[in-house]
């Protein structure tokens, strides 16, 4: 799934296996930026980006269709002011896919919307585009032709007995097609786990994958998922694009990385048509929650991306963020201007510079200078200010972890401190509570926007006391 285009960039490919989005989930590369032209933000673990729609499977590796299939306009004439308004800058990234929230009503000049109601380009994505587009919630409940039912029920001969027992029994009790859905939601709810690094798999994926080790990402989650409906009888395709996202306050906008990623499912349901399903929703409700980033560092994963997420969340630096923000407010603003540069706008552009208006340039400058000066300040002193922080409340946490092996209850290496701390409880049932609090305390001050001002307070008061009831 992690391609380089032409261009250098990297994104999705139109394959999708063990391992491919977890490869990108430690690349902090912009995919695009949106605004809400309407205000109608939402949470960010509502903000489901539609990429690229894959039909065709054998149970682990799934791929789009080899040609793209327009859906007729007729069928996708909505006004581009109904539904939720988005406005796309996206980054290059070498193929046809464009994004865009839930269900587009339709496609942008210069694009197709296509079947599986994703947005294709008509040419290659080569450099920075900039778009309009709408998207409703849900989409119009339509009837599945018969090629459609047969190519989303499609399922390998090569499938294990034990894999077509399991979709059989979620039937056997009841056959509705949503019933089937809950089922297998429990199933995955129970014994699985989500990780970044769950290692290779072999040539029996799929099975090693729901009997034996249970552990994977969200394509892991995605692709098993849909392969189970189809064998259950219920139509299913997979979505691959992104989930959630960070929210400029400053500029009101949000920005999406490639370490957003995602994948997930949609079934076919007849009372309602197409229905998004997450498996990934059920067996790691915190990365839902409080993003990919939030979520792998606090499993104890190591990724590029940790040391902006805790750089950016330290609610203690509020004039850090604040700046960043606006840092970030002034590239977009400087590239959607780029973008939406016409032929008359770069003359009027060029007639600016006219050799007699030079002189001005400085005065004109120097406020921008100014701001820039002042950015790289806080910026330097952030940076300061955050090593001796972080390396007050690791401290904090490595003497709690310390003081709990000495009783036996050694932190393993690849444990997180979510893990830790559930383990550290059960084993010691007269501190249960302290050691939660010890947990939260620490969560609040490494991911929360605004943790109480004496959280670091707290946490070492709990530290302290845990480690004296010890002794």
């Amino acid at each position: 799934l992690m391609t380089p285009s032409l261009s250098g960039a990297v994104g999705f490919s139109d394959r999708l296996s063990p391992g491919s989005i977890a490869a990108l989930a430690s690349s902090d590369e912009v995919a695009f930026r949106a605004e809400f032209p309407d205000g109608r933000t939402r949470a960010s673990d509502a903000l489901y980006w539609r990429g690229i729609v894959m039909w065709e499977g054998d149970g682990m590796r799934w791929r789009a269709p080899r040609r793209t299939i327009a859906i007729p306009s007729s069928a996708t004439d909505s006004p581009v002011h109904e539904g939720t308004r988005q406005r796309i800058t996206m980054q290059p990234h070498g193929e046809h896919w464009m994004f865009a929230l839930d269900w587009p009503n339709g496609a942008p000049r210069g694009a197709t919307l296509a079947a599986g109601n994703y947005l294709s380009s008509d040419g290659w994505i080569r450099k920075a585009r900039r778009y309009e587009v709408s998207s409703s919630a849900r989409l119009p409940k339509t009837e599945l032709k018969p090629f459609e039912r047969e190519l989303l029920l499609k399922v390998p001969d090569s499938l294990s007995p034990r894999v077509r027992e399991l979709a059989a029994s979620w039937v056997a009790p009841n056959p509705d097609p949503k019933s089937v859905v809950s089922s297998a939601l429990r199933f995955f709810r129970k014994g699985f786990r989500y990780s970044l690094s769950p290692g290779p798999y072999t040539k029996d994926a799929l099975d090693e994958f729901l009997f034996d080790r249970r552990v994977g990402f969200c394509e892991h989650y995605a692709a098993s998922f849909a392969t189970l409906m189809r064998l259950a009888g219920v139509p299913a395709r997979i979505v691959v694009g992104y989930l959630g996202g960070e929210y400029n306050a400053v500029g009101e906008f949000f920005v999406v990385r490639q370490s957003d990623a995602h994948a997930w499912c949609e079934v076919w349901l007849p009372e309602s048509g197409w229905t998004r399903v997450d498996p990934t929703s059920v067996v790691a409700p915190e990365r839902m929650n409080f993003g990919i980033e939030s979520f792998l560092e606090s499993r104890g994963a190591s990724t590029e991306t940790s040391n902006r997420t805790f750089a950016t969340q330290l609610a203690w630096q509020p004039i850090f963020t604040t700046l960043r923000f606006a840092w970030q407010a002034l590239n977009y603003a400087w590239d959607t201007r780029v973008l939406s540069f016409d032929a008359e706008a770069q003359k009027a552009f060029a007639a600016s510079l006219d050799v007699d208006r030079v002189p001005r340039r400085p005065l004109m400058l120097f406020p921008l200078c100014t701001a820039a000066a002042i950015v790289a300040f806080w910026i330097g002193w952030a940076r300061f200010h955050r090593a001796s922080t972080a390396d007050r409340v690791k401290a904090l946490h490595e003497k709690f972890c310390r003081k709990a092996a000495r009783k036996g209850v050694v932190r393993a290496p690849w444990e997180g401190p979510l893990d830790f701390a559930e383990r550290a409880a059960s084993s010691f049932p007269g501190q249960r509570e302290r050691v939660r609090r010890i947990r939260d305390g620490y969560l609040a001050l490494r991911y929360s926007e605004h943790p109480p001002s004496t959280a670091f307070a707290k946490l070492a008061q709990d530290v302290r006391a845990f480690a004296s009831r010890l002794r």
